[in-house]
């Protein structure tokens, strides 16, 4: 079984004074993907490198203090991408591929941290740009090999996906435009789709336990009013492969909670 995680730790130095690398260590992932790492090349250097025995890789942000994805994985990888070939997204260090390839296959494991557009109209203009220009990135890498992109999509798909869609249909992460976005992405028959979203595969239709990110306002967590913003979308041949999943809400390490499937292939 290859044991895949994904988790926005909202600032590394956070997610470890509050845990996360006993977790990590527990529960043994294979590769854990995560986001905001919220850090630089020189704050990792010497502390972060590793984490419960995983090498990191990472494609951090010019602006300190912000963004930045990385790929703790305990196998050696055979190529490490940073970035998608966006100068305006690259710089703000949102993808990193890290390459598991043999002679008899392709394979890649993706970190993406999709822009939030919750904090101004121009911030969600950014958003609409990064999903025009990064899903013919996916497409073209599709037609080359078979991916899991793990990350917080920063989109809650259907009405099943967030506790209150109604009062939420004009705000970011649950425009129709996001929303329609996703579904072109996740279509089985249209040429620009054919991704697979693998939770929504093995469960089909849970709600309340789908949620893997609550506000930090009023009792949202504590009253489950959640959004399921963090994925994994995957190549058909490997979602396919997908065995069992898992949102771990016992602590919090951030304000997204971390989702692990478990896949029935090895590196």
């Amino acid at each position: 079984m290859f044991r895949l995680t994904s988790l926005n730790l909202n600032g590394i130095r956070s997610a470890t004074s509050k845990g996360v690398e006993s977790w990590i260590a527990d529960t043994g992932p294979d590769c854990i993907c995560v986001q905001e790492v919220k850090a630089q090349a020189a704050d990792i250097d010497g502390r972060f490198e590793q984490l419960a025995g995983l090498q990191g890789h990472f494609h951090f942000a010019e602006k300190k203090g912000y963004s930045g994805v990385g790929i703790y994985t305990r196998h050696e990888p055979s190529e490490v991408i940073a970035g998608f070939g966006s100068p305006e997204f690259d710089a703000e260090g949102r993808f990193l591929e890290l390459r598991f390839d043999t002679p008899s296959r392709k394979l890649s494991i993706i970190s993406a941290y999709f822009p939030s557009g919750s904090s101004s109209e121009e911030r969600q203009l950014a958003k609409f740009r990064f999903l025009e220009v990064f899903h013919p990135h996916l497409m073209h890498t599709k037609a080359q090999r078979e991916f899991i992109l793990c990350g917080d999509i920063n989109i809650a798909h259907q009405q099943i996906d967030l506790k209150n869609w109604r009062s939420n249909q004009k705000n970011s992460g649950f425009l129709p435009e996001e929303r329609a976005w996703m579904t072109k992405l996740l279509h089985t028959t249209d040429p620009g789709g054919g991704l697979i979203d693998v939770y929504r595969q093995l469960q089909p239709t849970a709600t309340d336990t789908a949620y893997t990110w609550w506000s930090n306002r009023g009792q949202a967590y504590a009253n489950n009013v959640g959004w399921r913003l963090d994925y994994h979308l995957a190549t058909p041949a490997l979602a396919s492969l997908a065995r069992a999943e898992h949102i771990y809400k016992g602590t919090k390490f951030s304000d997204h909670a971390p989702i692990t499937v478990d896949y029935a292939f090895t590196l």
